[in-house]
């Protein structure tokens, strides 16, 4: 029996989780697949229950879990506890003790919401976009870290660092992912400056050498940047570093018209753990006006990747575009002629459609 870890979380994840499960709930009801799903309290609400971000129990259902749905984790109420307490460190260990180090965050615009996008139509229509983020190295893991005294004051530090074989395998990655769309992989880096990312693109033009069916180019972060924004559709697969990544999928998220749209899976050899990109949102938990579109996407990346059952995948991805089609929308994503739906609402429908 499958079984799933739901790391709810804290803010809106709860409440997006929950529409998530139930799409999953309906799918397995069709197909047999048998889940079984077992909460994992992570994050600031687990820090107010057990004194820690990520409790040694939940630790352990995700360890023996086949997949994990991650809500959203973070919020202004925990920000003053010590570094380490930080509901954020519960993700990061998550990454590292599962050894989740290629994240996919798939950014395609739906049809529909060609007008909900900040951009002009002729910028942003047809987008899709996946950003291959390498997840558990970098300035985010680099050693040392930290906050010290010294002669002047205080001296934070991070240590941006990348080894050889981190970078092979997130590259090998990218060069999968491009052979099965269309054939392009962009590394973005910052080698002009900083030595890692100088071998960060040696490293990545090497294993291009196996690839030699998919078209490799380079773009240093900043004009990545701007070029998402400029002409996004010269994009097709983008690997990057752990920061990069972190930023450039936010990014690439506001292209299809709002950050509640975009799913992720941080993937291992053996593990995946399933995630909207969007955070937790305090200041709209609990109101019911969540999207929970991104999370759903996200469900539909486990049936994918944990499962292997994209045919079940693509159903939910098509239930998710007739319902943008017949003009429902959640708040972040409302325009003008369209129809207003609360969270529960917005998975009710998709959850019909999918009937």
């Amino acid at each position: 029996m499958p079984l799933i870890a739901l790391c709810a979380g804290d803010g809106i994840g709860p409440e997006v989780t929950e529409e998530a499960v139930k799409i999953l709930k309906l799918i397995d009801g069709k197909r047999n697949f048998g889940f079984e799903f077992v909460d994992a309290p992570v994050g600031g609400s687990a820090y107010d229950r057990f004194g820690v971000p990520l409790p040694p129990e939940s630790l352990e259902i995700a360890k023996k879990a086949d997949a994990i749905f991650l809500g959203a984790v973070g919020g202004p109420k925990w920000e003053k506890l010590e570094f380490s307490l930080r509901p954020e460190r519960a993700l990061l260990a998550l990454r590292s003790e599962l050894g989740l180090f290629a994240n996919l965050r798939p950014a395609a615009l739906f049809g529909p919401l060609v007008d909900a996008s900040t951009l002009k139509r002729e910028v942003v229509e047809g987008i899709d976009i996946l950003v291959v983020r390498e997840l558990t190295g970098g300035i985010y893991f680099g050693q040392p870290r930290g906050v010290e005294d010294y002669e002047g004051g205080k001296r934070g530090v991070n240590t941006l660092v990348y080894t050889t074989p981190e970078i092979e395998r997130i590259a090998r990655v990218a060069f999968e992912a491009a052979r099965k769309r269309k054939g392009k992989v962009c590394s973005v880096d910052k080698a002009n400056v900083l030595e890692s990312t100088e071998l960060w693109r040696e490293v990545v033009t090497g294993v291009h050498k196996d690839y030699g069916d998919v078209e490799l180019s380079h773009m240093y972060v900043d004009n990545a940047a701007m070029q998402l924004i400029r002409n996004p559709r010269q994009f097709d697969v983008i690997v990057t570093t752990n920061m990069f990544g972190d930023i450039l999928s936010d990014a690439a998220a506001m292209l299809t018209g709002s950050i509640g749209m975009l799913p992720s899976a941080s993937l291992s050899g053996t593990k995946g753990m399933y995630e909207p990109v969007h955070g937790s949102a305090p200041d709209i938990a609990g109101q019911g006006i969540a999207n929970p579109i991104a999370a759903i996407l996200s469900a539909a990346m486990m049936l994918t990747y944990s499962f292997n059952a994209p045919d079940a995948a693509m159903d939910i991805e098509k239930s998710v575009a007739a319902v943008l089609d017949k003009g429902y929308r959640c708040a972040d994503i409302y325009t003008d002629g369209t129809t207003k739906l609360s969270t529960s609402e917005m998975g009710g429908m998709v959850a019909k459609e999918l009937e």
